[in-house]
């Protein structure tokens, strides 16, 4: 099922997202990826909702016609890192393979340099096996930097990483 681009839209979450959070969340395709583990139960992925996805200083669910399939998260740091910030995105297998994330993760740099003008530094972290996820990294401009080596203890395991950047200096944000 082809999806026109255009229909992509970043939004904040909501409450109302669970049943389309539930879609991917509990899709272990999807999170095995990710830093969380595979949500088992709508009470658990609402919690996550309301305490983490809402409050937070720039989390945006990827939405056609305003239906969440995925999310966008990006943290900025603070004092000495206060000009870099941190992405990490996340979307429902039904949409792999159609260039949507790639759109999203655009939106989302273009949204966030304006909101944050003394970013510098979008940076994201992708696991050496996530070839789909570098893959839209780079055609969103991101340029990958280096392979951090034992990197992070995820789920029970070191993972090794690739360390992606995005400068707007290097092309028209």
């Amino acid at each position: 099922m082809a999806v026109d681009p255009s229909k992509i839209t970043l939004r904040p979450f909501s409450v109302t997202d669970l049943d389309d959070f539930m879609v991917y969340a509990t899709d272990v395709r999807v999170t095995q990826s990710t830093r969380w583990e595979t949500f088992t139960s709508k009470e658990e992925a609402l919690t996550f909702i309301k305490e983490v996805c809402i409050p937070h200083p720039w989390s945006r669910s990827i939405c056609i016609e305003n239906r969440s399939i995925g999310f966008i998260s990006v943290l900025p740091g603070s004092d000495e890192a206060s000009h870099r910030a941190e992405i990490g995105y996340a979307m429902s297998a039904k949409y792999w393979g159609q260039g949507l994330g790639t759109i999203a993760l655009k939106m989302a740099v273009s949204s966030v340099l304006k909101e944050f003008p003394d970013l510098v530094r979008l940076q994201a972290f992708v696991s050496v096996e996530n070839k789909a996820s570098q893959r839209v990294l780079e055609k969103a401009g991101f340029t990958r930097e280096g392979l951090l080596r034992k990197y992070a203890f995820v789920k029970g395991k070191l993972w090794d990483l690739y360390i992606y950047s995005y400068l707007p200096i290097d092309s028209n944000a």
